[in-house]
């Protein structure tokens, strides 16, 4: 039985290392006039043995200290960030960016270790010893003994410190009339002296003296205001807070603040500057639902005595939210007033998740850095449950669809892993900053979901009360949390199994990577089964350097084993209805095979199918037949679609694959939000796309009653389908749908704007975008698409409209710089330019709505000028300058230097780009346009490390960024601080992250969208777009890779390597197969790709939110690569029409490829050791990710058939006969199972719904039914196959998953009628159309006697089978009989004499290949591939005899050497 826990005693006496603040009190003056701050605090310590009281403390002037009421010593160490001699030295010998990386690495953790060193000393031991004389008279007079020995015990001295502050430049800021702090990291300590550490906690006494006019607003409650007497009158806010929170959550803001109470609770109070307070009273509306909507779910009340929300000017935020105890500050620029649309949910989300924080995060806090997660995941969760409340299902769902692709694309490294030392303790709260800090929120959101759809939400909900309660309780409070007490709650009150936490919270939340699911399925119509193929992979990349310091390989080794718990749903849309089968484990074999009871039986006539062996068109065999394929799909089976995981309950990457009638029935059928993107995704991905599809988009864009965002989707990929090869059809529909909703019919115009359907305006927004990125064949847009985009913003008419058209004219200026110019659409350049041109002044003399309209106006005029160069850049560059002006709105000031800053890179390359950055800096007033401009200036890096360009950064602009790095203007903005350090390890081609500095670094490029051609979401910031991905150098190159590439198509290259080169599959449509061994067995891994995995490449940024990425596009026109052998790689790359030849007449029984078919995979005779064989675990629904590996010994003879064949040389061997009009063409398969079974596998007449028809199909299983034959009989046998992604395909390979399990040993009889579900083919074609990829096994006339001879003989050494002495002269029997078939195969070899008339044996067959495996696996198996020949037959003479059919002959033997 286990122990009981130990409660947490958070007034426990604490270690006695350091000293520990009990209450803090916190008396200032403030003059705004002359910007100057003085006054004291008092803290309550409990002083540690040594006597001395480290504090914090920065830019501040130490007037006086004293302890107990008498003067003390003290000593104070102000950091001078200033650089020393030997950084100087340092920085001499920078000279690449490497170096530069390295020295930026050293300089930033000295920086932040230095902060955590204490640096004003006070001497308490005076003061002690005085005190303790003084504690012993008054014991003995007083009988006070109790009280006075526990206060000279715990050593508990009054501190007080008089100061003044120097410099206001960080932590606490003037501008104007307005005082304010924020919450930076460890900059509290600039105003007050305090320990500036989370794990120290108090209670605070806080007073602020200010003019009469201005309001402090502060932490804590409000417990009265003192107006004193002086001239002229000053007044003093006292301010209480009685929960104990760090010095961190102290804020302070002074200003002639309006204050707006809230109408339903007298907690509540929002304030604002007297201009804003219009906008305040609309924004504000909402916020009691929000607040109640909490309060509810919890339980309980609101943890403080009050709660305000203030709004200052952007210009003076450091971020737009700042949080403290009890309060929050924003930027005023998310308030809006009742004419504004756009900023509404936005606004909403943000001031939701604002007080969210305050229960968990600020209030709750996390027991150590490795908990930060928890917290953050909490507040995420409640701003998550408000979403769902108030904004909808739809919203949530959809917010939370794109979160979980964000994270699967983006967490690939550990610096995503959320509780790990070397990620969140080690990195000194740097994870917290940059585009990290998003993806590890929306991480930790997506984990407490799983838990609650495993526990349910009502124990969920339970959780976070008991949580709330228990901090709230007066006996004995426990303010913070923990993982491993969450754990214990997940288990005590979730009821969640330990051995299920046990696996989930170590995988989940101490490592990195998401699960990456590939299925494809096939429906037997036989056995009314669907049975499903799945392939299993992980986003992480695996590192093969060991030198990180900061990885720990326990946590590496502990990912190797571990799977994802849990099971996964399968939801099947049937005819009879809508049925769940929660069978699929996320963690097991690599490849596993389901099969699904279906509950539906079709009723409709069957298509009368051919007859057998007639084949008039091939259309069972050529990818023309797809939209055959697709009708009979729908016709014979009672599938209308399928969907795995269908209630995200599980943070995974699933590409599911399915026909093209299934996703058109799921998109227009399937009411959830996440159905009908994905289907959406799938759609547009299509390498050729029918009506049908555009027809289904088109409909689903013009139904009101489909959420918004996603008609969104639909309008951008009909943008995409449209071309010459549809006629337009995206396009005409685009055009049709708006005209319908926007124009006069009689007079052919826009009619005046009418936003009173507010969904439906932000549809149509969104149509000028998707119309802007139409491309003809020659990448231009349309003249028609121009012509569309220039009447709607030369018509635009907004009298009449209650709502401010601001957003909308700015989508329509943003559409005309997506616009690409051809030589027919030139014409019409003059004329937007003078629209935009005309838009920007007048925004000038009456600004809009946070200068939306210059902003939009200035990023497109840079579109254009960079598209353009020659005679419209140096104009753009003149128009754009003088909106720098210091005078000119924050966000256009901003907006004007980041459109220089591109058109400089654009112009003279990175180095001048960044000197322009650093002059930018000097200039910029405002920490937030700092941070933008640093953010613009990474971005350029991405792109400048994402491209081949040979442009240098120069050895003085290193430096110059290295000195900023250390300076003042950076520890003033850690977030600035932190993106010039980022910069510097992007020009190094390192990850922008401190996680494994100063180690080795792995190259990680992240890189924004290509244009916004998607919806505004703040998902797509940190969507990254894929780059190719390079093998490590100290791997051997085996097995096939096909590197994925950035942009809107994937380019299908082939690597040089010693394995197979295999050309991307997007075309072809019949059956393919996979192979999945491990590449350090030489193997051949198959996997679709995944957009973050590899390097990220970069792309022109549109805004600071980046676009979303879509769905990665298929292939096309892929070419085959002929590889020489002699060559050891990829030697030349052909068509496939130079490899083919004729293709002969078929026989009913042999599979040939299609002539149109472009991605056939050509197998080098050098390469058969990739096509390695695994044996898989006895049962299929095992979880497990280590099994000892067995591969078999193949051994292939082709021999010419001859009427003396001898019946005792075949053996255990089975002869493959094909017939194809006087050509032979083998077929081999490599995979053979190791039992005699008597299936025939044949292509003819199938009767299963194949989802590989489909092109954008990317890993299928067919499976017809089994039937037993004799040797003359040709009856159907049983397929099945698995076919690779055939629009998407990434083959890498993977060295440290487990095997998959294709083939079983099948001793039983249960698993008897199952055998011929457990052969794989790998089709490989040769140079005369026929096809190596199939096998087709006859069993020999005498194969019924010699079973029952071996059956008798396996009775008869029953026995023996414990004698060594056997054993041993059975294993030599069996070695002797080995050598004698070799050498008769050698003899039989060198007797034979080339016939003039057989051509070379290079172009009809295959040459000798053996495989020797690179690296040995842990079981040291081998997998020995002997003699393949394949030789044409003699043609029929004039004499008339008869052409001979080449035989062959395959024997597969499992030789496994370790036998331990």
């Amino acid at each position: 039985m286990a122990k009981p826990r130990k409660p947490k005693n958070e007034d426990a006496k604490p270690d006695n290392s350091g000293p520990l603040v009990r209450h803090q009190k916190l008396c200032l003056s403030i003059d705004l006039a002359h910007r100057r701050i003085y006054g004291y605090t008092e803290l309550k310590v409990t002083v540690p043995e040594i006597g001395i009281v480290g504090l914090h403390a920065e830019n501040l002037g130490i007037e006086g200290v004293s302890v107990d009421g008498e003067p003390a010593d003290y000593e104070y160490y102000p950091h001078s960030n200033h650089r020393d001699s030997e950084s100087e030295r340092n920085w001499s010998s920078v000279t690449s960016p490497s170096s530069a990386a390295d020295a930026a690495g050293s300089c930033y953790i000295s920086a932040l270790e230095r902060e955590l060193v204490p640096n004003l000393l006070i001497n308490c031991c005076k003061a002690f010893k005085g005190r303790s004389e003084v504690q012993e008279q008054v014991v003995a007079a007083e009988n006070e003994a109790l009280q006075s020995s526990e206060e000279a015990k715990q050593n508990l001295r009054l501190i007080r410190i008089d100061y003044w502050v120097e410099k206001a430049e960080t932590g606490i800021y003037f501008r104007d009339n307005v005082l304010h702090t924020d919450n930076q990291m460890r900059r509290a300590r600039c105003w007050f002296p305090c320990i500036d550490d989370c794990s120290q906690r108090c209670c605070y006494d806080l007073e602020f003296t200010v003019a009469q006019n201005l309001v402090a607003v502060s932490t804590g409650t409000l417990l009265y205001q003192v107006l004193s007497k002086d001239d002229p009158p000053r007044k003093t806010y006292v301010y209480n807070l009685d929960v104990p929170v760090s010095a961190w959550w102290i804020s302070l803001v002074v200003a002639p603040f309006e204050i707006l109470p809230d109408h339903q609770s007298g907690l509540i109070s929002h304030m604002c500057l007297p201009a804003n307070l219009p906008k305040l009273r609309n924004t504000v509306e909402f916020f009691h639902g929000a607040f109640s909507c909490y309060k509810d779910y919890l339980a309980v009340n609101f943890p403080f005595g009050s709660y305000k929300q203030v709004f200052i000017e952007p210009e003076m935020a450091v971020s737009s939210l700042s949080s403290g105890a009890s309060m929050s500050i924003f930027s005023s620029q998310v308030l809006f007033d009742e004419k504004i649309i756009d900023q509404t949910i936005d606004t909403r989300v943000k001031l939701a998740f604002a007080l969210a924080r305050q229960w968990f995060g600020v209030y709750i806090t996390p027991e150590a850095p490795n908990d930060e997660w928890l917290l953050d995941g909490l507040a995420g969760f409640l701003t998550d449950l408000y979403i769902k409340k108030y904004l909808g299902n739809n919203e949530a769902r959809y917010r939370r669809f794109k979160a979980n692709c964000a994270v699967c694309r983006a967490d690939d490294s550990g610096a995503t892993a959320l509780s790990s030392t070397a990620s969140c303790k080690d990195l000194f709260g740097t994870q917290c900053i940059g585009i990290y800090s998003k993806i590890r929120s929306w991480k930790s959101v997506a984990i407490l979901q799983m838990l609650e759809k495993q526990m349910g939400p009502e124990s969920f909900r339970k959780i976070l009360q008991t949580i709330v309660s228990r901090a709230q309780d007066k006996t004995r409070p426990v303010r913070s949390l923990s993982t491993k007490e969450f754990r214990h709650f997940a288990n005590k009150v979730g009821n969640l199994e330990r051995p299920f936490l046990k696996e989930f919270f170590p995988r989940w939340v101490e490592l990195c990577g998401c699960p990456v699911l590939r299925m494809g399925f096939s429906y037997n119509k036989r056995k009314n089964m669907v049975e499903v193929a799945v392939l299993r992979g992980c986003t992480e990349i695996s590192d093969s350097s060991d030198s990180t310091v900061n990885a720990n390989s326990e946590s590496e080794k502990r990912d190797n084993d571990t799977g994802w718990p849990g099971m996964m749903s399968i939801r099947v849309h049937e005819l009879d209805g809508t049925f769940d089968h929660p069978m699929l484990p996320m963690a097991g074999e690599t490849v596993q095979l389901l099969e699904i009871q279906c509950h539906s039986r079709l009723v409709a006539k069957r298509l009368q199918k051919p007859k057998k062996g007639s084949k008039p068109d091939g259309a069972d065999d050529n990818g023309d037949a797809t939209p055959a394929l697709d009708i009979r799909s729908s016709m014979e089976s009672p599938l209308l679609w399928m969907r795995a995981d269908p209630e995200m309950e599980y943070l995974a990457e699933i590409h599911f694959n399915q026909p093209v009638q299934m996703w058109i029935n799921q998109l227009e059928k399937d009411k959830d939000v996440v159905a009908q993107a994905q289907a959406i995704a799938m759609l547009e991905s299509l390498p050729q796309l029918p009506f049908s599809v555009v027809n289904a988009l088109n409909n689903f864009l013009v139904d009101s009653k489909a959420f918004w965002r996603v008609r969104i989707e639909a309008a951008f990929a009909l943008a995409n389908t449209a071309s010459e090869d549809t006629d337009w059809a995206g396009l005409l529909h685009l055009v049709a749908f708006y005209k319908s909703r926007r124009f006069d019919a009689n007079i052919g115009l826009p009619k005046p704007n009418d936003f009173h359907d507010i969904p439906e305006y932000l549809v149509l927004e969104a149509i000028p975008h998707a119309v802007a990125m139409v491309r003809a064949a020659d990448k231009k847009s349309p003249r028609e698409a121009v012509e569309f985009v220039l009447q709607l913003l030369k018509y635009n008419d907004n009298s009449g409209n209650s709502y401010s058209d601001v957003f909308w004219l700015s989508s329509l200026i943003q559409s005309v710089g997506e616009l690409e110019f051809g030589q027919q659409s030139i014409v019409l350049l003059s004329s937007l330019l003078k629209r935009i041109d005309r838009l920007l002044q007048f925004d000038r003399l009456m600004p809009s709505y946070n200068g939306i309209l210059s902003v939009s106006c200035i990023r497109s005029l840079t579109h254009i000028a960079l598209k353009l160069s020659g005679f419209v850049l140096d104009r753009v560059f003149e128009l754009v300058k003088p909106f720098r002006d210091i005078k000119a709105i924050w966000q256009v000031r901003v907006e004007a230097s980041r459109a220089l800053l591109d058109l400089e890179f654009h112009c003279k390359g990175i180095n001048a780009a960044l000197a322009l950055f650093m002059r930018y800096l000097d200039e910029e007033p405002s920490f937030r346009g700092q941070v933008k401009l640093a953010a613009h200036a990474m971005r350029l890096c991405k792109i400048r490390g994402g491209s081949d360009c040979e442009d240098e950064v120069q050895s003085q602009t290193l430096v110059a960024l290295l000195r900023l790095l250390e300076g003042q203007m950076a520890f003033n903005n850690i977030f600035l601080r932190h993106h010039v350090f980022c910069i510097l390890q992007i020009l190094a081609g390192r990850p922008a992250t401190l996680y494994g500095v100063p180690r080795d670094h792995r190259p990680l490029l992240l890189g924004d969208a290509e244009g916004s051609h998607v919806q505004k979401n703040i998902f797509a910031a940190f969507i990254p777009q894929s780059k190719s991905q390079e093998l490590p150098s100290d791997q051997p190159h085996v097995g096939v890779s096909v590197p994925e590439t950035s942009g809107d198509a994937l380019r299908a290259t082939q690597s040089t390597m010693d394995g197979l080169s295999a050309p991307a599959p997007g075309a072809l449509r019949d059956e393919l197969s996979i192979a999945t061994p491990e590449a350090s067995m030489g193997g051949l891994s198959v996997l679709a790709p995944e957009a973050s995995k590899g390097d990220y490449g970069a792309s022109e940024p549109p805004n600071d939110a980046f676009n979303s990425l879509g769905p990665l596009e298929p292939f096309s026109d892929h070419m085959v690569s002929a590889v020489d052998p002699s060559a050891g790689g990829l030697s030349a790359v052909e068509t496939f029409k130079d490899v083919m030849v004729a293709v002969p007449e078929r026989s009913k029984d042999i599979l040939i490829v299609p002539e149109r078919s472009k991605d056939i995979m050509v197998v080098p005779e050098h390469s058969m050791d990739s096509l390695a064989v695994r044996e898989p675990s006895k049962e299929a629904d095992t979880i497990t990710n280590s099994h000892r590996r067995k591969f078999p010994v193949v051994k292939i003879r082709v021999k010419r058939s001859t009427t003396t064949t001898s019946r005792a040389e075949e053996g255990d061997i089975q002869t493959v006969e094909r017939s194809q009009g006087g050509h032979a063409s083998s077929s081999v398969s490599v995979d053979a199972p190791q039992r005699n079974f008597r299936d025939v596998v044949s292509l003819s007449n199938f009767e299963e719904v194949n989802s590989c028809h489909d092109r954008g199909s990317r890993m299928t299983v067919s499976i017809g039914s089994a039937k037993f034959a004799s040797d003359a009989d040709d009856n159907v046998g049983k397929e099945l196959q698995c076919t690779a992604d055939s629009s998407k395909v990434s083959v890498q390979p993977r060295t440290d998953k487990s095997p998959p399990s294709f083939m079983h040993e099948n001793q039983d009889a249960e698993v008897q009628k199952y055998a011929s579900l457990q052969a794989l083919s790998v089709p490989r074609n040769d140079q005369n159309g026929g096809s190596f990829g199939t096998v087709d096994v006859q069993p020999h006339g005498k194969e019924k006697e010699k079973k029952k001879d071996k059956d008798k003989k396996r009775k008869r050494d029953k026995g023996n089978r414990e004698d060594p002495q056997y054993l041993e002269r059975k294993r030599l029997k069996k070695e002797k009989r080995q050598k004698e078939k070799e050498m008769s195969k050698l003899l039989s070899e060198s007797a034979k004499v080339p016939s003039p008339d057989i051509p070379n044996k290079e172009v009809l067959g295959i040459k000798s290949a053996t495989l020797q495996p690179g690296e040995p696996s842990r079981s040291n198996n081998k997998l020995v591939l002997r003699t393949v020949e394949a030789t044409r037959p003699e043609a029929s003479g004039a004499s008339g005899t008869k052409t001979i059919t080449p035989k062959i002959r395959i024997k597969t033997k499992f030789r496994t050497l370790d036998k331990s």
